[in-house]
């Protein structure tokens, strides 16, 4: 694939970002895509590696040689319906998944990876801007209506792929615009929403209804889904946040970080903030408690709001700067990830727990207290004498999430859940896809738990094929 000897003659060159000074001032998006050539030459590193482990690192299964070959040779359409024939929103994935396939790579072995990401990005926003992705509508109506619950990636794949088998297929969404986490977690500076309308354009001409502010068991009951659709697909995300129970979480300063990253989301497009308790990191000493991306994220959001200071704290230890490749390759390694947002100006510290906040007369934060982590004997021991204070003002919890919220719609459709909180939905194997309650499904994270968008898509666009065959006694729906 792509130029025999292209790896040798071509460096790794990734797409660049606007300066920090740029970027702080707003929240648009900060890359700078490459140019034609550019790309082509990427395309032209993929080698004829003879197994492809990109494929298996992509939980999409995307065909990767074979889109890097065509844009190499100069066949950007089809390698645009390539491209599409395994992922639905290939824009979405350019711009945010964390590229395992990169890490698949081979060339990885010597730290130089084929720019996957890029070159997938690169192909779809060509075809957008070229005019090739029409909307694919049904040849014939089955005249099969389902439900699916939750417009984020899992749902808007799932609903996409049974439109496209001729399925009427009806969004029910409970907040005011669709996209889930795309549209209400992932902040604009790396997503912008514009590219969710679009995509939602698509799906409307190929027959897909969206129905937003539908809050499936409150002010849409459960057993009437069940009485009007033929098939259910519920696609909502895990969103009960893992929490920190320590002396003062109960004061005025202390917040979840989806809370945090959605209003600033809903801001930008000018949504109302609702009766929420508005949460603003400007002027403040703001921490951080979670390393992961969303942690990331709000130090991003706190830089443009215009914090004090930012800090980002993590419990486990510091990840090594650069992984063994004879013990990981070509899996996902642990090693030590550093985005935009920390460039922007972040304190990051590890093997830190928290004992307690405190807080003023009024209930307000002031202070946080930790203690610094051993993990020499496998779990973490707080270091005796180790104790420290830091100023706060606001604390956003990016510890990740639990599991789907139970009360109301889960509770009230009676699916049964996995040991871990999920709704189980398995009943028939792995890709059924089938909850414990007859004609209703369940994918994306609300099934295996919080994941990456990419997974999120694979889920939905499986779980299509699982309905459209429940639904028909065959499919002809993708597999992967």
């Amino acid at each position: 694939m792509g130029k025999p000897t292209g790896f040798k003659e071509f460096q790794r060159q990734d797409r660049a970002y606007t300066s920090v000074a740029e970027r702080l001032t707003g929240y648009g998006e900060m890359m700078i895509p490459l140019g034609e050539d550019e790309i082509r030459d990427q395309g032209a590193r993929c080698m004829d590696c003879g197994i492809p482990f990109c494929h298996n690192g992509c939980p999409v299964n995307n065909i990767i040689p074979e889109w890097n070959d065509l844009v190499y040779t100069g066949d950007w359409k089809t390698a645009n319906r390539v491209l599409h024939s395994t992922n639905n929103f290939p824009e979405f994935t350019g711009r945010i998944c964390p590229a395992p396939c990169e890490a698949a790579c081979t060339l990885n072995l010597t730290d130089e990876p084929v720019t996957i990401k890029t070159i997938e990005c690169a192909i779809v926003d060509r075809a957008w801007e070229e005019g090739w992705m029409e909307p694919q509508v049904p040849k014939r109506l089955t005249g099969k209506r389902v439900a699916v619950v939750g417009a984020g990636p899992a749902g808007m794949a799932a609903a996409q792929q049974l439109a496209r088998a001729g399925h009427s297929v009806v969004v029910f969404e409970k907040n005011a615009k669709m996209g889930g986490l795309l549209r209400y977690g992932i902040p604009d500076f790396k997503l912008n929403k514009s590219l969710i309308n679009r995509r939602m354009s698509q799906m409307q001409a190929e027959g897909v209804e969206f129905r937003p502010n539908s809050h499936v068991g409150y002010n849409v009951l459960p057993e009437r889904l069940l009485l009007k659709f033929d098939a259910i697909a519920l696609t909502g995300g895990s969103e009960e946040p893992r929490d920190l129970p320590v002396p003062g979480r109960e004061l005025n300063g202390v917040h979840f970080a989806m809370d945090f990253l959605t209003q600033q989301n809903r801001r930008n497009s000018g949504e109302p903030l609702g009766n929420a308790e508005e949460i603003l990191a400007k002027g403040k000493h703001v921490i951080v408690i979670g390393g992961g991306d969303t942690g990331a994220d709000c130090v991003g959001t706190s830089a443009r709001q215009g914090a004090a200071s930012i800090t980002q704290m993590e419990i486990l230890p510091r990840p090594p700067e650069k992984e063994d490749k004879g013990t990981t390759w070509p899996n996902w390694p642990n090693k030590l990830r550093s985005s935009t947002s920390h460039a922007e100006g972040c304190e990051r510290d590890w093997s830190v727990g928290t004992t307690s906040f405190e807080g003023n007369g009024a209930g307000k934060l002031t202070t946080l207290k930790g203690v610094r982590m051993d993990w020499s004997g496998g779990g973490p021991q707080a270091i005796e004498g180790s104790e420290f204070e830091l100023k706060a003002d606001l604390v956003l919890l990016a510890m990740g999430f639990v599991n789907p919220v139970h009360e109301s719609m889960l509770d009230d459709f009676g699916v049964q859940y996995d040991a871990r909180g999920n709704v189980l939905a398995t009943t028939d194997g792995e890709d059924s896809y089938k909850t414990s309650v007859k004609k209703v499904f369940a994918a994306g994270d609300m099934r295996r738990g919080q994941s990456l968008v990419v997974w999120a898509i694979r889920e939905g666009r499986q779980c299509a094929r699982a309905i459209d065959e429940y639904l028909m006694g065959s499919s002809e729906l993708p597999l992967k």
